[in-house]
């Protein structure tokens, strides 16, 4: 039986380990964190129940018993890649990309600019977050940033509380959101409506928020020939021009938040002494090839917020080559390059492979790829020399790691649950890392 590691446990992790067990080859699947499930638990939405209901599907991935968790364990810190290659014959990487990519223009580093990245991770109650990261004591708030993310920060800050007190957010993150000051909030983007990377289902959302005007210059919808012709081309571009033509015809009803979208202006600095007080926009034009250029018109926006989504890289793994460039580990298909040449044993599958695109099911057909790559190179692996669970087992032991496997992962589940109950909510998420570990570490004192 082959012996494989698979580091991350998100999507493209579980899709692979998944694909792999039903060759019945025996896999375990390494996280930092406590929890599985990566963005799918700390990047969608609390308010997204329906693609988060996609943690059943990665939920019986685990129940195999050829698939084992390993939770809170760091690859580069608490094993290293070239120990993984002594106990497994394949080390397939699926961590994803964990960084927000940045603006790069003055003011950036301010008080009062985030990435985007850091207030998802802080209301999806992220480990890493830390809890008291926003205050939200800002009235008006720029969002950078023409995806699904933005959209995301932006309505999450415009929703009515009680709207957000049925999801599973921890509770000082709905303390926080109970107490905003929020009244603006501006999406920006350096495009247009039609290269605008929004799903119709998602834009359509701003406009149901009852306490927020959506707010489009009807000018921006004016579209040349190239932004035409592509959304000619594009269903997806056609629904969303209505969603935002209609929002563009129809007055404010002077609602007490107000939600505007702005397209073809480019962040040229964020502006403030101390602390953020705005953000200053130069008009843009298409060129034409689908590109922009400044006009040199120059306006500013109040903000005394700004959330940086303009993308994600990944981070490097001591151990294997990374591509600073393009954030990925370089590879081929799924096999993992080094200096150009594929390496027997080391692969890639998800965001690290290619790069932050694609949706949740796009890792499926991802990580089947990278499975069946490593398949086929069966005949090459070399064969780790360890070869026992129980050896990793003691080498993770042996270093002080508390490691959190698919029992304690569920005792964690039950705990939320059961705040839940008390609460009066489905689920209220732990978000401090060592209150899981308590929570996961009560199934081996129950025992």
């Amino acid at each position: 039986m082959l012996r494989v590691a698979v580091v991350g446990s998100g999507p493209a992790g579980v899709y692979a380990a998944g694909a792999l067990a039903e060759h019945h080859e025996a896999v375990d699947v390494f996280d930092r964190l406590p929890c599985p499930f990566g963005l799918v638990r700390y990047g969608v939405a609390p308010d997204h129940e329906k693609i988060r209901s996609i943690t059943s599907t990665l939920h019986r991935v685990f129940e195999q018993p050829n698939v084992r968790f390993l939770g809170n364990v760091e690859v580069g810190r608490d094993v290293t890649v070239e120990e993984l290659h002594a106990h497994y014959d394949a080390v397939l990487v699926a961590c994803g990309s964990a960084l927000g990519r940045r603006l790069g223009v003055p003011g950036e580093d301010l008080p009062g600019s985030f990435s985007a990245t850091d207030f998802v991770a802080w209301y999806c109650g992220h480990p890493d977050a830390m809890v008291d990261r926003f205050t939200l004591e800002a009235r008006s708030v720029v969002v950078v940033g023409l995806g699904n993310v933005a959209l995301d920060v932006a309505r999450l800050l415009a929703k009515d509380i009680d709207a957000l007190r049925q999801t599973d957010m921890p509770d000082h993150v709905l303390r926080v959101l109970a107490d905003s000051k929020v009244e603006e909030v501006s999406i920006v983007g350096r495009r247009g409506p039609a290269q605008a990377r929004f799903s119709t289902k998602e834009l359509r959302e701003l406009g149901d928020i009852a306490g927020a005007d959506v707010i489009v210059d009807p000018a921006d919808l004016e579209l040349d020939e190239g932004s035409a012709a592509a959304v000619g081309a594009d269903p997806t571009l056609r629904r969303n021009l209505d969603v935002l033509r209609g929002w563009a015809e129809r007055p404010p009803a002077g609602r007490p938040r107000r939600v505007h979208l702005r397209f073809f202006q480019r962040p040229d600095a964020v502006l403030g002494e101390g602390q953020v007080s705005g953000v200053q926009l130069e008009r843009n034009v298409l060129d034409g090839s689908g590109g922009v250029r400044g006009t040199g018109q120059l306006s500013v926006v109040d903000a005394q917020l700004v959330l940086c989504s303009v993308g994600y890289r990944g981070l490097a793994i001591p151990g294997l080559p990374f591509d600073e460039r393009d954030g990925v580990i370089p590879n081929a298909g799924g096999r993992v390059l080094r200096d150009g040449v594929p390496v027997p044993g080391e692969y890639v599958a998800g965001w690290i492979k290619r790069g932050p695109t694609g949706v949740i099911g796009t890792n499926k057909h991802d990580a089947h790829e990278t499975v069946a790559a490593l398949l086929e190179d069966l005949p090459h692996l070399p064969r780790a020399a360890y070869r026992e669970p129980e050896d990793v087992d003691r080498l993770l032991a042996g270093r002080g790691v508390q490691v959190v496997g698919w029992a304690g992962w569920c005792a964690i589940d039950g705990a939320e649950l059961a705040l839940g109950v008390a609460s009066g909510r489905r689920r209220v998420k732990i978000s401090e890392r060592e209150a899981l570990l308590r929570a996961a570490a009560a199934d081996s004192a129950s025992r």
